[in-house]
């Protein structure tokens, strides 16, 4: 975990991944990196938020792998899922619904399936197409962390790969063009971005 810059209540919180993705954005604002995958991400918005002020919100900017054909650019998230959570099964040992999908953003944005593993296959690509359209590894983790704080929270992503194989040296190959993208994109519709 890394942040950068001054929580404030005035000001939005930037939440990346890694620093190759936030490599072009403004210092402006406070930007935190939270390593890759679901744990690391929770554990770094959580200890973010709960040590001191808290932002006006928060916004998750980062790479997405396409699971449908045709998908290139940025976009606003509109649900997330966990892709690898057994929900069901966990509902019928317990009565109770672990994991359940979390709107982010209009309810007619693409949804985003979150996990720990890299989609770099064609058969996992595949299954997860009938549930998303990308899928990344933090996205869930951010929304359940800002959840619990009551904290508003935007998601969105760049398409980095198609989620098939090779998709690991598209993503190292085109990281900086995508850091650019994500960077541009903050700076049309971030208000606060300074």
């Amino acid at each position: 975990m890394q942040l950068t810059g001054k929580i404030t209540s005035t000001r939005p919180l930037l939440v990346l991944a890694v620093k190759e993705e936030a490599k072009f954005l403004d210092t402006g604002l406070p930007v935190l990196l939270t390593g890759m995958g679901k744990v690391n991400a929770s554990t770094a918005l959580a200890s973010a938020l709960a040590g001191g002020p808290l932002p006006s919100g928060v916004i998750n900017l980062g790479t997405a792998g396409a699971l449908r054909p045709g998908w290139t650019g940025t976009f606003p998230i509109g649900t997330v899922i966990q892709h690898d959570l057994d929900s069901e099964t966990l509902r019928a040992l317990t009565g109770e619904t672990y994991g359940a999908p979390l709107i982010v953003g209009s309810p007619d944005g693409p949804t985003l399936a979150t996990g720990d593993s890299f989609i770099d296959d064609e058969a996992a690509r595949a299954r997860l197409a009938t549930t998303a359209s990308l899928v990344d590894m933090e996205g869930y983790a951010l929304a359940a962390a800002a959840h619990q704080f009551g904290m508003p929270l935007q998601i969105v992503k760049h398409v980095s790969d198609d989620a098939a194989e090779g998709a690991a040296g598209t993503w190292r190959e085109g990281i900086a063009a995508c850091a650019r993208a994500l960077a541009d994109w903050a700076a049309q519709n971030i208000s606060s971005y300074s």
